[in-house]
């Protein structure tokens, strides 16, 4: 027990308040103020030009997979409205568009390279960069091609060297133009949703197949980062990861404690420590064992996956109330449908989740900015500090079921409060020592929420799925302000 508990540190809930929690609040010159979208989300144009399915296409098909059935085959159709999308950033004073790359798109059932869909993002990147914004790009947002799943996905080894050859492709053609890499967007959700809860594609329900995804999707990003860094000394590479702040129900329980340090290390530190300290936490390794992790580990393999990286993408959404008692059956949010799933956490007997006294968004996700103000700070100190690293908030955002007038417009002060109350955790940790230099709003656009089909909103533009018609809600014009300002303003 003592040598699980120097590895959690667990801090009270509310002990943070940002210093001004209604006055304005103005950021640091050169701060990057973004919003982010995912290529399957929103692209659409599913077997156009090339593109073959991913593990998403197939994953839609299951009966009961996806809410409604629904699929992202049209989405908001930005394959063909991107530069429609590109002005509309340019109105929103974005300096920077966080966009994932399709590997179905480029190199169809994992083969040889689409011309056709390289062209695509080489069209998308030259009208971000006529328009002043800056490209950001995210090489995998959970969309396998279909075949490679087929040879075991990301439970097969061989997919991470297949991921680093993915990765040279993209660079070949943009790496002109490019200068921001993400390797992974939240391997969490790839691994353990998808090949252990079953909750996303390709929803497969096996603990020891979700850990050797979790390894090879890290080896996978080593890699990349190796064969990038060999390519483009200067460029800015990284990982982006989602956190949750895991609070202890009663701090002086030490069953509690404990319960909350397995959610910790099974969903944060089991990606932070191995990419950032170049090793798995030995509370960690206890937790999973018997479970096959250990069998996919070979030598080398976490000096690979350590290789130095110059930024850490922070995604948070919400944080937990962690004890060793129920309190309800299940962590709601992530199985919208009938379909049976399992727990996406590798070893969580005995770990429950508990409801607090906070607001909700539909996703049913408990709203707790100040969480985010101890994770960047928690971050700083423990990973990205010491060994150089810059943070950036690259999705922080939420839904709520929006109700648009007869123009189409939505008067959203829900969300606006949302991300009023997000902006100034940022700055308050900013003010107390983390070296963040960005935050992208999830999401630019309403889009297809994976499980949760169209049947959550999370944007800061309202897309009318029949019309494909954009409508600025008022949280993006609020948040047009704030990104030409660099500061938020005054609340009432």
């Amino acid at each position: 027990m003592m040598n699980h508990m120097t590895s959690f540190r667990p801090t009270s809930p509310h002990v943070i308040s940002p210093a001004n929690a209604s006055g304005v609040v103005r950021f640091p010159e050169g701060f990057l103020w973004g919003a982010a979208t995912a290529a399957y989300q929103v692209e659409g144009a599913a077997w156009t030009d090339g593109r073959q399915d991913s593990i998403w296409d197939e994953f839609a098909r299951v009966p009961g997979a996806v809410l409604h059935g629904d699929d992202g085959a049209v989405a908001c159709d930005q394959y063909h409205r991107y530069r429609e999308d590109v002005a509309l950033m340019r109105r929103l004073n974005l300096d920077t568009y966080r966009f994932s790359t399709s590997w179905s798109r480029v190199h169809p059932a994992g083969g040889p390279v689409n011309p056709a869909g390289l062209a695509y993002y080489d069209r998308l990147v030259d009208e971000l960069l006529a328009n002043d914004i800056l490209p950001w790009l995210t090489l995998y947002h959970w969309d396998l091609p279909q075949a490679l799943e087929e040879q075991g996905g990301w439970a097969n080894r061989d997919t991470a060297y297949r991921f680093a050859d993915y990765a040279v492709t993209m660079h070949e053609a943009l790496g002109d133009r490019v200068g921001v890499w993400t390797t992974l967007n939240e391997p969490w959700c790839s691994a353990f949703l998808g090949y252990t809860g079953g909750q996303h594609a390709p929803g497969r329900q096996s603990r020891s197949d979700g850990l050797a995804a979790a390894h090879h999707l890290m080896l996978g990003h080593g890699l990349a980062v190796q064969a990038l860094r060999e390519r483009a000394p200067e460029a800015n590479l990284g990982i982006t990861l989602n956190f949750e702040v895991e609070d202890p129900v009663d701090p002086e329980n030490p069953a509690d404690v404990d319960a909350a340090r397995r959610l910790d290390g099974q969903f944060n530190r089991m990606f932070a420590d191995p990419i950032i300290k170049g090793a798995y936490a030995p509370d960690v390794l206890e937790d999973v064992a018997g479970l096959g992790l250990e069998d996919h580990v070979h030598d080398g393999d976490l000096e690979i996956i350590s290789t130095p990286i110059d930024s850490l993408g922070v995604n948070y959404y919400h944080g937990n109330l962690v004890g060793s008692e129920p309190a309800r059956a299940e962590r709601g949010g992530e199985a919208p449908t009938d379909r049976a799933t399992s727990s996406p956490f590798p070893n969580d007997e005995g770990v429950y989740v508990h409801p607090r006294d906070l607001p909700v968004t539909d996703m049913e996700w408990e709203i707790q900015p100040e969480g985010l103000t101890r994770l960047l700070l928690r971050l700083q100190k423990d990973y990205t500090g010491p060994a150089g690293i810059k943070l950036c908030v690259t999705e922080n955002g939420c839904a709520y079921d929006d109700v648009p007038d007869e123009s189409g417009y939505v008067d959203d002060q829900n969300r606006l409060d949302f991300y009023d109350g997000h902006l100034r955790a940022i700055k308050e940790a900013i003010d107390l020592g983390a070296d963040v230099n960005g935050y992208f709003a999830w999401s630019l656009l309403d889009n297809y929420e994976w499980a949760w089909g169209y049947g959550k909103r999370f944007g800061i533009v309202r897309v009318d799925y029949e019309t494909q018609e954009r409508t600025v809600k008022a949280s993006g014009r609020w948040y047009a302000d704030v990104a030409r300002d660099g500061l938020v303003p005054a609340r009432p």
